[in-house]
């Protein structure tokens, strides 16, 4: 695969299909659940894809993948807190060779 990554959109939601794209859509989760983006990019290219997830504006987890892709694809990242997300505003920032490209904003509720 030659070239860049390229961003065709971001999904963030509470499982995952066979393809690694979203299934369940959502940005509201409750502290239970496990957090799942998908970065779905278009047409041939490698790079590297990151996330950063913040709660609060504090940095929670972040996580690189070093990926090649000849056709469109998707790309999975998750977390899961063992003793639950405590309620309040998180972010996830996704970042394409460190370059940020795009934040979903999420919402943990009881």
């Amino acid at each position: 695969p030659g070239g860049p990554l390229q961003l065709a959109t971001i999904q963030t939601g509470k499982s995952l299909n066979s393809d690694n794209s979203v299934g369940t859509l959502t940005t509201r989760f409750k502290p239970d659940d496990t957090l799942f983006v998908s970065v779905l990019t278009k047409g041939p290219g490698a790079g590297k894809i990151g996330v950063k997830w913040t709660y609060s504006g504090r940095l929670v987890s972040e996580d690189t993948r070093d990926v090649a892709y000849r056709d469109n694809a998707a790309t999975e990242f998750h977390i899961k807190n063992s003793g639950g997300f405590p309620a309040g505003e998180y972010a996830v920032e996704i970042q394409i060779d460190g370059k940020p490209i795009g934040t979903r904003n999420l919402k943990v509720e009881k």
